[in-house]
Formats: C-alpha cells, structure tokens, sequence
C-alpha cells in the first residue's frame, strides 16, 4: 500500500469520526459534553488540514467516503439512541467507533513498514489523538 492509499484511509476516518461527532452533539443538551465534542472535533479538523496539505503538496484528489459508509454510521447512531441519549449512551457509541478506528490504524502501521515516515507520523497521531478522546469521554460514560 502506497502513502497516498494510507492518506485516504485516515481521511475516511477523519470524515467519519467528524460526522458521528456532529450526530452526537446534536442529540445531548449537555454543555460540558457538547464543549467536549466541540474540541474533539477541532481534533479531528487538524487531521483533516494535515492530509489535506499532504494530497496538495502531491498534487493528487482524495477519495470521498462512500455513500453506504456514511448512511450506515448515521443509521448506527440513529437506532442506538432511539431509547437512551444519555451521555453515557452517547460516550459508549463515540469510544465504540474510537476503538475501530484505532484498531484500523494499528492494522494499517503493521501491514505497511514501507510506508514514508512521514504518513507514520501523521496514522500515529490520528491514532494517538483518538485514544486521547477515549479518555476525555470515560468521564461522561
């Protein structure tokens, strides 16, 4: 797998990590989580400026994430709230799609040592930084 290819993996993630952080906040009306997922996703945002830079520094156009994924983290959401959006229901679902993404960053570290140090410093910080919201939502859990 070639850096561009790990570039559009993080960027999917990103994009899907942003909207699930936009359903969430939309469905509490508590101000500390909803400031928490605020900066959660500026998180997000760097590491969607980040790869954006990287992909027009290379002069190359980012997949988009399909339809169907998108449809189905909305549809995940919608139906896991339908009885409960509490903050602990809502933290459980955010860490639950954490914890993916993770596990897809480790797996594409592992399966791809050739990759430029660069595009392993920038999946090391995206996997970072979502450990780090995992620990800033075991409060509200």
């Amino acid at each position: 797998m070639d850096d561009l290819t790990i570039l559009n993996e993080i960027h999917k993630g990103v994009t899907m990590g942003m909207a699930s952080l936009e359903l969430v906040s939309d469905k509490t009306q508590d101000q500390t989580l909803k400031d928490d997922l605020s900066f959660q996703y500026n998180e997000y945002q760097n590491t969607l400026n980040t790869v954006n830079n990287r992909f027009k520094n290379e002069g190359e156009i980012l997949d988009d994430t399909p339809i169907n994924t998108k449809l189905m983290g909305w549809t995940g959401i919608q139906f896991n709230t339908l009885a409960d959006t509490s903050n602990s229901k809502l933290s459980e679902l955010l860490i639950q799609g954490y914890d993916m993404g993770i596990i897809k960053g480790v797996k594409l570290l592992n399966q791809n040592p050739e990759a430029s140090e660069d595009v392993k410093n920038i999946l090391n910080g995206f996997i970072s930084m979502q450990e780090n919201c995992i620990d800033r939502l075991k409060k509200f859990l």
